[in-house]
Protein backbone atom coordinates (compact mmCIF):
# COMPACT_ATOMS: atom_id res chain seq x y z
CA UNK A 1 0.00 0.00 0.00
CA UNK A 2 1.18 3.53 -0.71
CA UNK A 3 0.06 6.68 1.09
CA UNK A 4 -0.27 9.77 -1.07
CA UNK A 5 0.80 12.95 0.69
CA UNK A 6 1.11 16.26 -1.16
CA UNK A 7 2.78 14.67 -4.15
CA UNK A 8 4.86 12.21 -2.14
CA UNK A 9 4.31 8.46 -2.10
CA UNK A 10 5.02 6.97 1.33
CA UNK A 11 5.01 3.27 2.17
CA UNK A 12 5.72 1.54 5.45
CA UNK A 13 7.29 -1.79 4.48
CA UNK A 14 7.61 -3.16 8.02
CA UNK A 15 9.76 -2.67 11.14
CA UNK A 16 11.46 0.73 10.62
CA UNK A 17 11.54 0.57 6.82
CA UNK A 18 9.80 3.41 5.01
CA UNK A 19 10.00 4.24 1.31
CA UNK A 20 9.40 7.83 0.18
CA UNK A 21 9.15 8.84 -3.48
CA UNK A 22 9.04 12.46 -4.66
CA UNK A 23 6.93 13.68 -7.60
CA UNK A 24 10.11 13.60 -9.71
CA UNK A 25 10.84 9.98 -8.83
CA UNK A 26 13.58 10.52 -6.22
CA UNK A 27 13.37 7.61 -3.78
CA UNK A 28 14.45 7.58 -0.14
CA UNK A 29 14.51 4.57 2.19
CA UNK A 30 14.65 4.94 5.96
CA UNK A 31 16.29 2.04 7.85
CA UNK A 32 15.62 -0.78 5.36
CA UNK A 33 15.43 -4.38 6.48
CA UNK A 34 15.67 -6.86 9.37
CA UNK A 35 13.16 -9.41 10.65
CA UNK A 36 12.28 -10.54 7.13
CA UNK A 37 10.27 -7.43 6.33
CA UNK A 38 11.91 -7.16 2.90
CA UNK A 39 11.84 -10.85 1.99
CA UNK A 40 11.22 -11.10 -1.77
CA UNK A 41 11.43 -7.31 -2.10
CA UNK A 42 14.01 -6.27 -4.70
CA UNK A 43 13.12 -2.79 -5.90
CA UNK A 44 16.68 -1.47 -6.23
CA UNK A 45 15.25 1.99 -6.88
CA UNK A 46 16.57 3.88 -3.84
CA UNK A 47 18.54 7.04 -4.53
CA UNK A 48 19.16 7.75 -0.83
CA UNK A 49 19.35 5.24 2.01
CA UNK A 50 19.31 6.54 5.59
CA UNK A 51 20.44 4.40 8.54
CA UNK A 52 19.91 5.60 12.10
CA UNK A 53 21.87 3.05 14.19
CA UNK A 54 23.23 -0.50 14.56
CA UNK A 55 19.88 -2.11 15.42
CA UNK A 56 18.46 -1.01 12.06
CA UNK A 57 21.54 -1.69 9.95
CA UNK A 58 20.99 -4.49 7.41
CA UNK A 59 23.52 -4.48 4.57
CA UNK A 60 21.70 -7.20 2.61
CA UNK A 61 18.49 -5.17 2.71
CA UNK A 62 20.33 -2.07 1.55
CA UNK A 63 21.48 -3.99 -1.52
CA UNK A 64 17.86 -5.06 -2.10
CA UNK A 65 16.58 -1.47 -2.22
CA UNK A 66 19.51 0.67 -3.42
CA UNK A 67 20.01 1.78 -6.99
CA UNK A 68 23.52 1.26 -8.36
CA UNK A 69 24.17 5.00 -7.99
CA UNK A 70 22.61 5.29 -4.52
CA UNK A 71 24.08 7.20 -1.62
CA UNK A 72 24.00 5.56 1.82
CA UNK A 73 23.99 7.96 4.76
CA UNK A 74 24.69 6.17 8.02
CA UNK A 75 25.18 7.44 11.54
CA UNK A 76 28.84 7.48 12.55
CA UNK A 77 28.18 4.98 15.34
CA UNK A 78 27.05 2.18 13.01
CA UNK A 79 29.86 -0.36 13.46
CA UNK A 80 29.75 -3.82 11.89
CA UNK A 81 32.15 -5.14 14.52
CA UNK A 82 29.60 -4.37 17.24
CA UNK A 83 26.69 -6.05 15.45
CA UNK A 84 25.91 -9.67 16.31
CA UNK A 85 24.69 -10.35 12.79
CA UNK A 86 26.51 -11.02 9.53
CA UNK A 87 26.69 -7.57 7.94
CA UNK A 88 28.99 -5.83 5.51
CA UNK A 89 30.75 -2.78 6.98
CA UNK A 90 29.22 0.48 5.76
CA UNK A 91 32.38 1.57 3.94
CA UNK A 92 32.51 -1.75 2.05
CA UNK A 93 29.07 -1.32 0.52
CA UNK A 94 29.15 -0.85 -3.29
CA UNK A 95 27.72 2.67 -3.06
CA UNK A 96 28.77 6.15 -2.11
CA UNK A 97 28.71 6.19 1.69
CA UNK A 98 28.56 9.20 3.99
CA UNK A 99 28.87 9.19 7.77
CA UNK A 100 26.96 11.70 9.87
CA UNK A 101 26.92 12.78 13.49
CA UNK A 102 24.10 13.98 15.71
CA UNK A 103 23.80 17.49 14.29
CA UNK A 104 24.83 17.48 10.64
CA UNK A 105 23.39 18.80 7.38
CA UNK A 106 23.96 17.61 3.83
CA UNK A 107 22.24 17.56 0.47
CA UNK A 108 21.90 14.39 -1.62
CA UNK A 109 20.09 14.81 -4.91
CA UNK A 110 16.66 16.26 -4.20
CA UNK A 111 16.94 15.73 -0.46
CA UNK A 112 18.18 18.08 2.22
CA UNK A 113 19.09 15.99 5.25
CA UNK A 114 19.46 17.09 8.86
CA UNK A 115 20.41 14.81 11.73
CA UNK A 116 19.36 15.16 15.35
CA UNK A 117 20.24 13.27 18.53
CA UNK A 118 18.21 10.13 19.23
CA UNK A 119 18.46 8.25 22.51
CA UNK A 120 16.67 7.11 25.65
CA UNK A 121 16.78 9.64 28.46
CA UNK A 122 18.78 8.05 31.32
CA UNK A 123 16.20 9.57 33.69
CA UNK A 124 13.26 8.46 31.55
CA UNK A 125 11.02 5.37 31.44
CA UNK A 126 12.72 3.38 28.66
CA UNK A 127 15.55 1.71 30.53
CA UNK A 128 16.86 -1.81 31.06
CA UNK A 129 16.45 -3.50 34.43
CA UNK A 130 20.01 -2.39 35.15
CA UNK A 131 18.93 1.22 34.73
CA UNK A 132 20.92 1.64 31.51
CA UNK A 133 19.18 3.11 28.45
CA UNK A 134 18.37 0.71 25.64
CA UNK A 135 19.66 3.40 23.29
CA UNK A 136 22.33 5.50 25.00
CA UNK A 137 23.32 8.82 23.52
CA UNK A 138 25.85 8.30 20.73
CA UNK A 139 24.31 5.06 19.47
CA UNK A 140 22.15 6.65 16.78
CA UNK A 141 20.49 9.68 15.27
CA UNK A 142 17.17 10.93 13.98
CA UNK A 143 16.60 12.20 10.45
CA UNK A 144 14.66 15.30 9.38
CA UNK A 145 14.63 15.60 5.60
CA UNK A 146 13.14 17.79 2.93
CA UNK A 147 12.07 16.14 -0.34
CA UNK A 148 9.83 17.63 -2.98
CA UNK A 149 9.14 20.68 -0.80
CA UNK A 150 7.83 18.44 1.97
CA UNK A 151 9.54 17.67 5.27
CA UNK A 152 9.67 14.21 6.84
CA UNK A 153 10.73 13.42 10.38
CA UNK A 154 11.86 9.98 11.53
CA UNK A 155 12.99 10.13 15.17
CA UNK A 156 14.63 6.73 15.03
CA UNK A 157 14.81 4.73 18.25
CA UNK A 158 14.45 7.54 20.72
CA UNK A 159 12.48 9.13 23.49
CA UNK A 160 10.79 12.45 22.83
CA UNK A 161 13.72 14.81 23.21
CA UNK A 162 14.14 18.53 23.76
CA UNK A 163 14.41 20.23 20.39
CA UNK A 164 12.01 17.98 18.52
CA UNK A 165 9.22 20.45 19.23
CA UNK A 166 10.89 23.13 17.10
CA UNK A 167 10.88 21.09 13.89
CA UNK A 168 8.73 21.97 10.92
CA UNK A 169 7.24 18.64 9.88
CA UNK A 170 4.86 17.75 7.08
CA UNK A 171 4.97 13.96 7.46
CA UNK A 172 5.71 12.54 10.92
CA UNK A 173 6.82 8.90 10.94
CA UNK A 174 5.72 8.16 14.48
CA UNK A 175 7.67 5.49 16.36
CA UNK A 176 5.00 3.95 18.61
CA UNK A 177 6.63 0.65 19.58
CA UNK A 178 7.12 1.54 23.24
CA UNK A 179 9.30 -0.42 25.70
CA UNK A 180 12.62 0.57 24.09
CA UNK A 181 11.38 3.75 22.37
CA UNK A 182 8.62 6.29 22.85
CA UNK A 183 5.21 4.64 23.29
CA UNK A 184 2.00 5.56 21.52
CA UNK A 185 1.00 8.08 24.19
CA UNK A 186 4.33 9.91 24.02
CA UNK A 187 4.25 9.80 20.23
CA UNK A 188 0.73 11.24 20.19
CA UNK A 189 1.80 14.09 22.47
CA UNK A 190 4.73 14.78 20.13
CA UNK A 191 2.41 14.71 17.14
CA UNK A 192 0.23 17.33 18.81
CA UNK A 193 3.29 19.49 19.45
CA UNK A 194 4.65 19.15 15.92
CA UNK A 195 1.22 19.65 14.32
CA UNK A 196 2.23 17.94 11.06
CA UNK A 197 0.09 17.65 7.96
CA UNK A 198 0.03 13.85 8.36
CA UNK A 199 1.11 11.23 10.89
CA UNK A 200 2.06 7.70 9.83
CA UNK A 201 2.79 5.31 12.74
CA UNK A 202 5.55 2.73 12.14
CA UNK A 203 7.96 0.45 14.05
CA UNK A 204 5.37 -1.60 15.91
CA UNK A 205 4.19 -5.23 16.12
CA UNK A 206 7.23 -6.58 14.24
CA UNK A 207 8.44 -8.42 17.35
CA UNK A 208 6.80 -8.92 20.79
CA UNK A 209 8.94 -6.15 22.30
CA UNK A 210 7.24 -3.65 19.97
CA UNK A 211 3.60 -4.58 20.42
CA UNK A 212 1.35 -1.53 20.26
CA UNK A 213 -2.30 -0.63 19.77
CA UNK A 214 -2.07 1.31 16.54
CA UNK A 215 -5.82 1.87 16.30
CA UNK A 216 -5.88 3.48 19.74
CA UNK A 217 -2.99 5.68 18.61
CA UNK A 218 -4.94 6.75 15.53
CA UNK A 219 -7.99 7.64 17.61
CA UNK A 220 -5.83 9.57 20.08
CA UNK A 221 -4.13 11.60 17.36
CA UNK A 222 -7.31 12.16 15.34
CA UNK A 223 -9.19 13.50 18.37
CA UNK A 224 -6.47 16.13 18.66
CA UNK A 225 -7.36 17.33 15.17
CA UNK A 226 -4.27 15.96 13.44
CA UNK A 227 -4.55 13.92 10.21
CA UNK A 228 -3.34 10.35 10.73
CA UNK A 229 -3.30 7.25 8.58
CA UNK A 230 -2.41 3.57 8.96
CA UNK A 231 -0.40 1.65 6.39
CA UNK A 232 -0.42 -2.15 6.39
CA UNK A 233 3.05 -3.51 5.62
CA UNK A 234 1.49 -6.87 4.67
CA UNK A 235 -0.16 -5.25 1.66
CA UNK A 236 2.57 -3.26 -0.10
Amino acid sequence: MSIKHDGLDASWLGYATVRIESPDGFVVYFDPGRYGVLDDYYARDGDLILVTHDHHYDSDAIEQVADADATVVAFEGVDASNIDRDVTPVEDLPYETIRVGEEDFLTVGEADVWTLPAFNDPDGPHLRESGDPYHPRGLGCAFHISVGDRTIFWPGDSDVLEGFEHLEVSLFLANIGGTVVMDRHEAADLAETLDPDLVLPIHYDTIPLLEADEEAFVVDVATRGIPVVLDDPDHV
